[in-house]
């Protein structure tokens, strides 16, 4: 009784079988990888789940226990032990050593005992425990640890929740604890290659034990009672099981966990120690763990709480009154006086560069007002002038005129080189106040950007984590959230400054950490230097520009399109045969596969059929409903999305549209765009053009438009250089209609309209890595003839095919691809053990360098053509770009003259082996001109 009351007052020991949660989590969980193609999902999993038990099991000494390398007892008693087992994946073998680091840093003990198994160390730790007079608890997914259950030993399942005592294990095998060995050992174990009786499945051996009330002794001592037994093959299974007594008693010292191991360590070895914070930190942030990382800096990670050391919070803590915060690193300066900014003043005017921020009312570029503005010289050291916050009580500030004005020389300078954090905004609003900022431009978030497109987002707070491993206060934490949330003016200059301040700092410190990095990469930091860093002031020149809008016309097409979208809707109802939600997928997919039968062409992560766009696409070949929801679907989006939404963007000011273009979004260097988003506006549909025609040019000027002709075709042949796409561009021949003849073995003035358009969706497929199963899709023809017309095109074109196993084979060593100027793609998946996540890959790396040296090639015509524009002798300016095109608004009389210098400048952008070609039309709105 005595023994019972101490096993009862007294924390259970837990034992963690690190191996079969590793295994576990690499299979069952999403896979995840660093940017630098690092897997970590596994590691992520496990440390889950420890920190799970970590906060159920608080006071518990703890040990995580591994396979050790090498082979086990086990092997020299059965020399085809796991000799079956497939090899470790890659994918999960990289993710071993960082798991066991993550472990000891964590502070808990780790084991891994050569010559045994990590079930038998667990098993012997178990039985140590409960000698001890100590509770365990095992946290495992194996089924085989169901054996060492007792009255004072249970299994806990992290991911599924799952609890097993005696009763639980009872309940889940039907066996008592006691016979599990006996149940392993008859049924075998495959993945093990424990050999058990053969013929004896899962039912069988529980029907056995069951029947006979006993394990292989009680079973092998009365084979004929086996007869007697009621379940299928009783009658026949003593024959059996007498032929292979050897591999059941073999299997069976196989399945028993040992118990007796010499371990290097006991139980009071046990306790979780205090976590290593420097090792974590370093840990984390290689493995790109962002919100753990967050949480560990600001001192929140479960992991480095009092109570995984085992010790009560409160108990150490001074009472509140006597706490003092931390001391700050870093000086703040808020400037008030005219005396102390003009210290600051002539401080500025002695350095060669300077970091700035403007703190605003708004982040619309065209409605901003400066509220303030921060400072930076050196790291550790800023500034903040604050110059309209208005909120009761505010103090006296600094006039903001005098302010702007004696800083609008130095922002002015060419020679200072000026440094921040999506500079192109504060160079808008400054310019707002007239001030032009020149001089060397160095934005963070574009070094960061260059270094590496997918590594991370590119906002500060995302960098000072990534990079400097710094949590900063976002600008939710002082304003508030949702309808109330305050803006820059309102929030009081004690949360203010600081913010101000650090948004300085951190982005200094940004530029001291990235700048170095890029240098060493060589020709990546051409691409900042050459092309990101000079288009940011033509960015911000074209967004003020903006563009003239018809809203009336706009408005018009609301109305047409809402009238169609009600006959699409009432032909649904009607093909349907009753009414229903077009939005609602729930409900499409009821009257698609429920009430119509429709096949299912795909499945949704929860199991529901799918009612994606690529689905309905596919059943609306054959079926009317489908057919009518697309359309449906796709007037809809043009309706919210352009006619009624654009009208509302017209700056009341300018009259025109402002858009913001984004440099550090896409992966491969395009740029895209937003409020509105000028990228997606549909070209192929007669509505899609109709919103093009609302957008207009003043009176007296034209719309230009010019762009790049089959640009990504001519540099996949200057990539490949295939042959004969050389010639075929050389001599300037309709490289689709050239296509045609030779994949389909016909004269080129034979070449068909159909011909032809195969072959255009055999080019531009071919550089997306598209498949024959595609194609087949895209031309609505078989497989094999897609796979047909693709084995010609690469006979005909064998440089692409060389070129496309090239591009895969350098993706996979280096880990990126490389567009002609020098940018670089990360590909973390090149080398994924999932077949998908890897054919993914190698499609972007065939088509990255092309879609990045368009990118690149029309980024360069942007800044000649700008700087070309800002000498005056055009009247003219751009005013959107869009992929492969440059829009202009130009003085009618100079239209023809433009037309041609345009050409002949976008031509020059770029020194390819095949010639680029620039087409450029002239009209009184956009889709005119294209």
């Amino acid at each position: 009784m005595l023994k019972e009351l101490v096993f009862m007052a007294t924390p259970p020991i837990v034992l963690v079988d690190g191996s079969s949660y590793l295994y576990r989590a690499f299979h069952a969980l999403p896979p995840l990888t660093t940017s630098k193609g690092q897997p970590t999902g596994a590691v992520k999993g496990v440390i889950n789940m420890l920190k799970s038990l970590i906060k159920q099991y608080p006071d518990s000494p703890m040990a995580v226990v591994f396979d050790a390398k090498g082979k086990t007892f086990r092997d020299e008693m059965f020399e085809q032990y796991k000799a079956q087992r497939p090899p470790m994946p890659d994918d999960l073998r990289s993710q071993v050593q960082p798991l066991h680091d993550c472990v000891k840093a964590l502070g808990l003990p780790l084991l891994c005992v050569e010559g045994v198994e990590a079930d038998d160390v667990i098993g012997t730790l178990a039985r140590h425990a409960t000698e001890a007079g100590r509770d365990a608890v095992i946290s495992t997914g194996d089924k085989d640890m169901a054996q060492l259950v007792n009255g004072h030993i249970t299994l806990v399942n992290t991911m599924k929740g799952e609890t097993l005592d005696v009763d639980g294990v009872k309940d889940k095998f039907g066996l008592p604890p006691e016979l599990i060995i006996d149940f392993l050992a008859l049924m075998g174990d495959k993945v093990d290659n424990i050999p058990g009786v053969p013929g004896v499945g899962e039912k069988t051996a529980l029907g056995l034990l069951q029947g006979m009330q006993g394990g292989l002794d009680t079973i092998y001592g009365d084979l004929e009672r086996i007869k007697t037994l009621s379940f299928r093959g009783a009658k026949t299974l003593g024959k059996k099981l007498d032929a292979h007594r050897d591999e059941a008693f073999l299997s069976y010292k196989l399945a028993t966990i040992k118990t007796d191991c010499e371990l290097p360590v006991g139980l009071d070895d046990l306790d979780i120690a205090h976590p290593d914070r420097e090792a974590l930190t370093e840990l984390y942030r290689e493995m790109e763990f962002k919100a753990w990382l967050s949480d560990l800096l600001e001192g929140k990670d479960e992991s480095i709480s009092a109570a995984v050391a085992g010790e009560s919070d409160a108990a150490d803590e001074p009472e509140e009154e006597d706490q003092e915060a931390p001391a700050s690193t870093r000086e703040d300066h808020v400037i008030l006086e005219q005396v102390d900014f003009d210290a600051w003043l002539e401080r500025l005017k002695a350095s060669e560069a300077f970091c700035f921020d403007l703190e605003t009312t708004s982040l619309n570029y065209m409605e901003a007002e400066i509220v303030g503005v921060g400072l930076a010289l050196k790291a550790g050291e800023a500034a903040y002038v604050p110059l309209a916050h208005d909120y009761l009580d505010a103090p006296a500030q600094l006039d903001r005129k005098a302010v702007l004005e004696a800083l609008t020389p130095l922002l002015e300078d060419a020679s200072k080189a000026k440094i921040g954090q999506n500079l192109k905004y504060d160079i808008s609003v400054l310019a707002s106040y007239g001030i032009r900022v020149a001089g060397p431009l160095h934005d963070t978030m574009l070094e960061s950007y260059v270094l590496n497109s997918t590594a991370t987002r590119h906002d500060m707070d995302s960098l000072a984590l990534k990079y400097l491993g710094e949590k900063t206060v976002s600008f939710e934490e002082i304003a508030g959230k949702g309808a109330k949330q305050l803006t820059f003016n309102q929030i009081a200059l004690e949360q203010a400054a600081p913010y101000a301040c650090e948004d300085v700092d951190i982005t200094l410190r940004l530029h001291h950490e990235l700048r170095p990095r890029l240098e060493q990469e060589g020709r990546v930091s051409e691409v900042l230097d050459a092309l990101e860093r000079p288009l940011i002031p033509v960015l911000s020149h074209i967004e003020r520009t903006g563009v003239a809008l018809d809203a009336e016309r706009l408005h018009t097409q609301s109305q047409e399109l809402a009238t169609r979208i009600r006959e699409l809707e009432a032909s649904a109802h009607e093909l349907a045969g009753r009414e229903f939600n077009l939005g609602s997928p729930k409900q499409l997919a009821e009257i698609l596969f429920e009430e119509q039968k429709l096949p299912v062409k795909k499945k949704t992560p929860k199991g529901a059929p799918s009612t994606a766009e690529a689905v309905l696409e596919e059943l609306a070949l054959d079926f009317p409903l489908p057919k009518v929801i697309i359309e449906h679907r796709g007037l809809s989006k043009l309706k919210s999305t352009y006619t009624d939404k654009l009208p509302l963007l017209v700056n009341k000011a300018t009259g025109r549209v402002h858009t913001s273009y984004h440099q550090a979004v896409t992966a491969t260097g395009r740029l895209s765009s937003s409020d509105p988003n000028l990228q997606n506006i549909p070209i192929r549909t007669e509505e899609g053009r109709k919103i093009r025609q609302a957008f207009i040019a003043r009176p007296g000027y034209k719309i230009v438009a010019a762009d790049y002709s089959q640009i990504e075709l001519r540099i996949m042949a200057h990539l490949s250089e295939d042959a004969g796409l050389l010639e075929a561009f050389a001599e300037d021949r309709d490289i689709h209609a050239a296509t045609a003849a030779e994949v389909f073995g016909v004269e080129l003035d034979k070449v068909s309209s159909d011909q032809r358009r195969s072959a255009k969706a055999i080019n531009f497929g071919l550089i997306y890595g598209m498949s024959a199963w595609g194609l087949g899709k895209q031309l609505n023809i078989e497989r094999n003839q897609a796979q047909t017309y693709i084995d010609r095109y690469f006979d005909r074109y064998p440089g692409v095919a060389r070129y496309m196993e090239r591009i895969r084979a350098q993706a996979a060593d280096d880990g990126f691809v490389e567009t002609v100027a020098g940018r670089r793609l990360y590909l973390p998946e090149i080398k994924a053990q999932n077949q998908g996540r890897r054919q993914a890959a190698e499609r972007t790396a065939i088509n990255a360098p092309m879609q990045g040296t368009a990118a690149d090639i029309i980024k360069r015509a942007m800044i000649d053509v700008h700087a070309w524009l800002m000498d005056g002798e055009m009247d003219a300016w751009m005013v959107m770009q869009v992929h492969d095109e440059l829009v202009f608004e130009v003085k009618d009389e100079q239209v023809d003259d433009f037309i041609d210098a345009v050409k002949a400048r976008m031509r020059d952008a770029a020194d390819l082996k095949v010639p680029l070609i620039v087409e450029a039309e002239s009209g009184i709105n956009w889709d005119e001109a294209h």
